[in-house]
Protein backbone atom coordinates (compact mmCIF):
# COMPACT_ATOMS: atom_id res chain seq x y z
CA UNK A 1 0.00 0.00 0.00
CA UNK A 2 1.39 3.56 -0.74
CA UNK A 3 1.20 6.46 1.44
CA UNK A 4 -1.34 7.79 -0.46
CA UNK A 5 -3.16 4.72 0.42
CA UNK A 6 -3.17 5.44 4.04
CA UNK A 7 -5.63 7.29 6.14
CA UNK A 8 -5.57 10.81 6.38
CA UNK A 9 -4.23 10.44 10.05
CA UNK A 10 -1.16 7.79 9.02
CA UNK A 11 0.56 10.37 6.80
CA UNK A 12 3.54 12.34 8.14
CA UNK A 13 2.74 15.14 5.79
CA UNK A 14 -0.86 15.76 7.29
CA UNK A 15 0.11 15.15 10.81
CA UNK A 16 2.31 17.38 10.67
CA UNK A 17 0.19 20.27 8.91
CA UNK A 18 -2.45 18.95 11.63
CA UNK A 19 -0.42 18.39 14.81
CA UNK A 20 3.28 20.29 14.13
CA UNK A 21 6.52 18.49 13.43
CA UNK A 22 6.89 17.40 16.98
CA UNK A 23 4.09 14.67 16.58
CA UNK A 24 6.05 12.86 14.16
CA UNK A 25 8.49 9.76 14.71
CA UNK A 26 12.17 9.77 13.54
CA UNK A 27 10.95 8.22 10.69
CA UNK A 28 8.48 10.23 9.73
CA UNK A 29 10.19 13.33 9.48
CA UNK A 30 12.86 11.18 7.59
CA UNK A 31 10.48 10.34 5.34
CA UNK A 32 9.00 13.91 4.48
CA UNK A 33 12.64 14.46 3.07
CA UNK A 34 13.11 11.44 1.21
CA UNK A 35 9.76 11.48 -0.49
CA UNK A 36 9.61 8.18 -2.25
CA UNK A 37 10.13 4.57 -1.33
CA UNK A 38 12.77 2.24 -2.71
CA UNK A 39 11.94 -1.06 -4.59
CA UNK A 40 8.34 -1.45 -3.93
CA UNK A 41 8.97 -0.30 0.08
CA UNK A 42 6.57 3.05 1.32
CA UNK A 43 8.90 5.76 2.52
CA UNK A 44 8.06 5.44 5.95
CA UNK A 45 9.78 1.88 6.23
CA UNK A 46 12.58 3.03 4.04
CA UNK A 47 13.25 5.81 6.79
CA UNK A 48 12.98 3.01 8.94
CA UNK A 49 15.00 0.58 7.66
CA UNK A 50 17.50 3.48 6.98
CA UNK A 51 17.77 4.28 10.82
CA UNK A 52 18.01 0.64 11.90
CA UNK A 53 20.96 0.19 9.90
CA UNK A 54 22.53 3.43 10.12
CA UNK A 55 20.98 5.76 12.85
CA UNK A 56 19.83 6.56 15.23
CA UNK A 57 18.51 10.04 13.68
CA UNK A 58 21.60 12.31 14.84
CA UNK A 59 23.87 9.47 13.65
CA UNK A 60 22.39 9.18 10.15
CA UNK A 61 22.69 13.20 9.53
CA UNK A 62 26.15 13.15 11.03
CA UNK A 63 27.12 11.26 8.00
CA UNK A 64 29.48 13.22 5.23
CA UNK A 65 28.02 13.99 1.59
CA UNK A 66 30.21 10.94 0.44
CA UNK A 67 29.08 8.28 3.23
CA UNK A 68 25.16 9.69 2.46
CA UNK A 69 25.65 8.92 -1.29
CA UNK A 70 26.34 5.15 -0.43
CA UNK A 71 23.26 4.58 1.85
CA UNK A 72 20.44 2.75 -0.09
CA UNK A 73 17.97 4.55 -1.59
CA UNK A 74 20.02 7.87 -0.92
CA UNK A 75 20.91 10.10 -4.19
CA UNK A 76 22.30 13.21 -4.74
CA UNK A 77 19.17 14.93 -4.52
CA UNK A 78 18.26 13.12 -1.54
CA UNK A 79 21.71 13.41 -0.07
CA UNK A 80 21.24 17.16 -0.75
CA UNK A 81 17.90 17.77 0.67
CA UNK A 82 19.06 16.20 3.77
CA UNK A 83 22.00 17.98 4.12
CA UNK A 84 20.55 21.47 3.37
CA UNK A 85 17.72 20.96 5.84
CA UNK A 86 20.74 20.47 8.51
CA UNK A 87 22.38 23.60 7.78
CA UNK A 88 19.02 25.13 7.74
CA UNK A 89 18.46 24.19 11.19
CA UNK A 90 22.09 25.22 11.92
CA UNK A 91 21.65 28.64 11.15
CA UNK A 92 18.40 28.80 12.41
CA UNK A 93 19.81 28.32 15.74
CA UNK A 94 22.18 30.28 15.32
CA UNK A 95 20.46 33.02 14.30
CA UNK A 96 19.15 33.84 17.52
CA UNK A 97 22.68 34.44 18.74
CA UNK A 98 23.98 36.53 15.89
CA UNK A 99 21.46 38.91 15.75
CA UNK A 100 22.28 41.29 18.03
CA UNK A 101 19.88 40.36 21.03
CA UNK A 102 21.41 39.91 24.02
CA UNK A 103 22.11 36.61 25.22
CA UNK A 104 19.69 36.14 27.96
CA UNK A 105 18.81 32.25 28.09
CA UNK A 106 22.03 30.85 28.98
CA UNK A 107 20.91 27.65 27.52
CA UNK A 108 20.49 29.07 24.28
CA UNK A 109 24.11 29.46 24.28
CA UNK A 110 24.15 25.52 25.45
CA UNK A 111 22.33 24.06 22.13
CA UNK A 112 24.48 26.19 20.00
CA UNK A 113 28.04 24.47 21.19
CA UNK A 114 26.45 21.22 20.86
CA UNK A 115 24.74 21.64 16.98
CA UNK A 116 28.36 23.13 16.33
CA UNK A 117 30.64 20.50 17.96
CA UNK A 118 28.13 17.52 18.53
CA UNK A 119 29.52 14.45 16.33
CA UNK A 120 33.22 15.66 15.41
CA UNK A 121 35.65 13.10 15.21
CA UNK A 122 37.86 14.75 17.57
CA UNK A 123 37.89 17.44 20.61
CA UNK A 124 37.50 20.86 19.76
CA UNK A 125 37.76 23.86 22.04
CA UNK A 126 35.88 26.79 21.24
CA UNK A 127 34.73 30.26 21.95
CA UNK A 128 31.25 32.54 21.70
CA UNK A 129 32.87 36.22 22.19
CA UNK A 130 29.98 38.60 24.00
CA UNK A 131 30.18 42.63 23.89
CA UNK A 132 29.11 44.37 27.08
CA UNK A 133 25.62 43.92 26.73
CA UNK A 134 26.34 40.01 26.38
CA UNK A 135 25.27 40.13 22.19
CA UNK A 136 27.53 37.74 20.29
CA UNK A 137 30.45 39.35 18.74
CA UNK A 138 31.92 35.81 16.88
CA UNK A 139 32.21 32.19 17.45
CA UNK A 140 35.87 30.41 17.03
CA UNK A 141 36.92 27.30 17.05
CA UNK A 142 40.17 27.99 18.95
CA UNK A 143 41.52 24.28 19.52
CA UNK A 144 41.55 21.26 17.57
CA UNK A 145 42.69 17.64 19.63
CA UNK A 146 42.54 14.43 19.28
CA UNK A 147 39.86 11.43 20.11
CA UNK A 148 40.42 11.98 24.02
CA UNK A 149 41.98 15.54 24.40
CA UNK A 150 42.94 19.34 23.22
CA UNK A 151 45.53 21.29 24.61
CA UNK A 152 44.11 24.52 25.29
CA UNK A 153 46.04 28.21 26.00
CA UNK A 154 44.52 30.69 28.38
CA UNK A 155 47.00 33.61 26.86
CA UNK A 156 45.38 32.13 23.30
CA UNK A 157 42.24 32.55 24.48
CA UNK A 158 42.50 36.30 26.11
CA UNK A 159 44.16 37.53 23.11
CA UNK A 160 41.68 36.19 20.77
CA UNK A 161 38.92 38.12 23.15
CA UNK A 162 41.21 41.40 23.12
CA UNK A 163 40.91 41.07 19.16
CA UNK A 164 37.29 41.06 19.57
CA UNK A 165 37.24 43.83 22.07
CA UNK A 166 35.02 41.25 23.98
CA UNK A 167 33.78 41.98 27.49
CA UNK A 168 32.64 38.14 28.69
CA UNK A 169 33.02 34.99 26.46
CA UNK A 170 31.08 31.20 27.04
CA UNK A 171 33.72 28.51 25.96
CA UNK A 172 32.65 24.83 25.45
CA UNK A 173 34.23 21.73 23.89
CA UNK A 174 32.92 18.01 22.45
CA UNK A 175 33.70 14.55 24.09
CA UNK A 176 33.96 12.32 20.89
CA UNK A 177 33.41 9.65 23.51
CA UNK A 178 29.97 10.90 24.19
CA UNK A 179 30.28 11.22 28.07
CA UNK A 180 29.57 14.85 29.07
CA UNK A 181 30.55 14.48 32.12
CA UNK A 182 33.09 16.88 32.87
CA UNK A 183 36.71 15.78 33.93
CA UNK A 184 39.31 17.35 36.37
CA UNK A 185 41.33 18.66 34.04
CA UNK A 186 38.19 20.50 32.41
CA UNK A 187 37.38 22.16 36.06
CA UNK A 188 41.03 22.84 35.77
CA UNK A 189 41.49 24.72 32.39
CA UNK A 190 37.87 26.78 33.48
CA UNK A 191 39.88 28.34 36.17
CA UNK A 192 42.90 29.00 34.93
CA UNK A 193 40.66 30.23 32.29
CA UNK A 194 39.15 32.60 34.52
CA UNK A 195 41.98 33.81 36.07
CA UNK A 196 43.58 34.95 33.06
CA UNK A 197 40.32 36.62 32.10
CA UNK A 198 39.55 38.22 34.93
CA UNK A 199 42.92 40.34 34.25
CA UNK A 200 41.90 41.74 31.16
CA UNK A 201 38.71 42.38 32.68
CA UNK A 202 36.70 39.72 30.99
CA UNK A 203 34.08 37.71 32.18
CA UNK A 204 34.02 33.93 31.42
CA UNK A 205 30.40 33.40 31.67
CA UNK A 206 30.49 29.89 31.42
CA UNK A 207 32.14 26.35 29.95
CA UNK A 208 30.19 23.65 28.08
CA UNK A 209 30.68 20.47 27.41
CA UNK A 210 29.31 18.80 24.85
CA UNK A 211 29.00 14.86 24.72
CA UNK A 212 25.42 12.58 24.18
CA UNK A 213 22.50 14.57 25.38
CA UNK A 214 22.47 17.86 26.60
CA UNK A 215 25.29 20.12 26.84
CA UNK A 216 26.57 20.26 30.67
CA UNK A 217 27.16 23.60 31.75
CA UNK A 218 29.94 23.78 34.44
CA UNK A 219 28.29 27.42 35.74
CA UNK A 220 25.22 25.63 36.34
CA UNK A 221 27.25 23.23 38.55
CA UNK A 222 29.14 25.97 40.35
CA UNK A 223 32.27 25.87 38.53
CA UNK A 224 32.51 28.99 36.59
Amino acid sequence: MQIRDWPDNERPREKLLKHGPAVLSDAELLAIFLCSGVQGVDVVTSARRLLTAHGPLRSLLEHTPKQLLKLPGIGPARACTLLAALELGNRHLAAGLERGDALTDPQAAGRYFSQRLRGLPHEVFAALFLDTRHRAIAFEELFRGTVDGAEVHPREVVRRALVHNAAALIVGHNHPSGNGEPSAADRAITLRLKQALALVEIRLLDHFIVGDGAPVSLAARGWV
